[in-house]
């Protein structure tokens, strides 16, 4: 016996399933459950990936469970899945795990009080927390936040002994005007001016499997999953060879991918 899923991803750059129990006795790989990335994947920003609807239709009908997770800091879980109802894909809030959740479980266990360096769009996910007196610094995407200013508060708060927590540390991420920055070099930036090491709780860190494609597919893989490249989203030629360990299958495109799952692993 042993354990697999089976993480659906784009390109470089607590439980969203439990451990998967296959059997070997056929000679074939029982899957039990895939996660499936959102951004990039299944979509950009408002448009749907071509096929991904029925495709992930498809994929519901299979004997597998389906979980999503992303990387997304940039707007609340409820605000991303009114964006993915609108482009009618079928899925609950109960079937998304974000980095953002990810952090607040982080928050809350440490009872760190936060500067938050997210969108203000994504700052419903962290409704309750207490933020006076802030004692930790955490950093998503937040261009608007991104200035001399707060990042040097940030700065001066890390030198003083205050954590820095990184939602995620993709390099860049795709916008339908073209590539954009993503957190990581801001996060870097402080990593290196502070003489210090963040503490990332989104993709690629095992722990968010468990409870940039090589954030993807290396953290997935790294976990024990097998990971599927597609070449939608901020995918750029050659991506696939960057990953270590190598993608099990790179794809065109998601619908491209739950062809072989369907006929190839379950």
């Amino acid at each position: 016996m042993g354990c697999q899923c089976t993480f659906v991803f784009k390109s470089v750059r607590s439980s969203p399933c439990p451990p998967v129990q296959v059997s070997n006795m056929t000679g074939r790989r029982a899957l039990k459950a895939v996660l499936i990335d959102l951004s990039g994947t299944l979509h950009v920003e408002d448009a749907a990936v071509p096929g991904a609807q029925d495709a992930l239709k498809r994929l519901r009908q299979a004997s597998v469970a389906v979980k999503f997770v992303t990387n997304t800091t940039k707007e609340s879980k409820r605000h991303l899945l009114e964006r993915l109802h609108r482009l009618n894909f079928d899925l609950q809030e109960k079937e998304i795990f974000t980095s953002l959740s990810a952090a607040r479980s982080l928050l809350e266990q440490k009872q760190h009080r936060p500067l938050l360096l997210v969108e203000d769009s994504a700052l419903e996910d962290f409704a309750g927390i207490e933020t006076s007196e802030p004692n930790a610094v955490v950093i998503g995407l937040a261009p608007d936040h991104f200035n001399y200013q707060t990042l040097n508060e940030a700065f001066r708060m890390i030198l003083d002994g205050a954590p820095l927590i990184a939602i995620h540390k993709a390099r860049y991420y795709k916008r339908k005007d073209g590539l954009a920055l993503g957190p990581g070099p801001f996060v870097t930036g402080l990593e290196y001016a502070a003489d210090c090491k963040a503490t990332v709780v989104g993709k690629p860190e095992k722990a968010f499997f468990t409870q940039d494609a090589r954030d993807d597919v290396g953290g997935a893989q790294n976990a024990g999953m097998l990971g599927i490249l597609v070449r939608t989203g901020k995918y750029r030629e050659g991506d696939e060879k960057k990953i270590n360990p190598s993608p099990h299958l790179t794809c065109d495109s998601f619908p491209e991918a739950v062809e072989h799952i369907l006929k190839n692993l379950l």
